[in-house]
């Protein structure tokens, strides 16, 4: 299974639970996206949401854009509802950067105004969590490929 996307926005926080401004590029270290708050040793270093959910979620009133769900990588072409625990996902552009799949979804222990908004909100269910395998540089369109 090759499935492509591309890299919609790259998203980063100092701070844990935030939104998050979107930047043009960023190196991903060993623990996460340098610079983020989510970047540490353990098993939600980068977190990813898809395009298509937050057009979709736009459609019922809410005007959301990448990083509003505190997303790392908001990613488009790939369902990544479809996706699974331990799954690898390879970001290709300067450098070939490998992610695996540790976490589908999430508690979210403070309601976003999202959440409030519509009744819930597209992260804790369709979110995916990763550890970084392979580090290096991406930007903003860099190719996604889940294999």
């Amino acid at each position: 299974m090759n499935i492509k996307g591309k890299i919609e926005s790259i998203n980063i926080s100092k701070n844990k639970g935030q939104k998050k401004i979107h930047v043009e590029e960023a190196c991903i270290n060993k623990y996460g996206i340098e610079g983020d708050g989510h970047s540490g040793e353990w098993h939600r270093q980068i977190s990813l949401l898809s395009w298509e959910s937050i057009q979709y979620i736009n459609t019922k009133g809410v005007n959301a854009k990448p990083g509003d769900f505190a997303e790392n990588l908001t990613i488009s072409g790939i369902d990544l509802k479809k996706i699974k625990k331990g799954d690898i996902l390879f970001i290709e552009g300067e450098d070939k950067i490998k992610l695996m799949v540790t976490q589908i979804g999430k508690d979210c222990h403070k309601p976003c105004k999202i959440f409030y908004h519509l009744g819930y909100c597209i992260m804790p269910r369709e979110g995916i969590f990763c550890k970084v395998l392979m580090p290096g540089k991406i930007k903003t369109g860099d190719d996604v490929l889940l294999s």
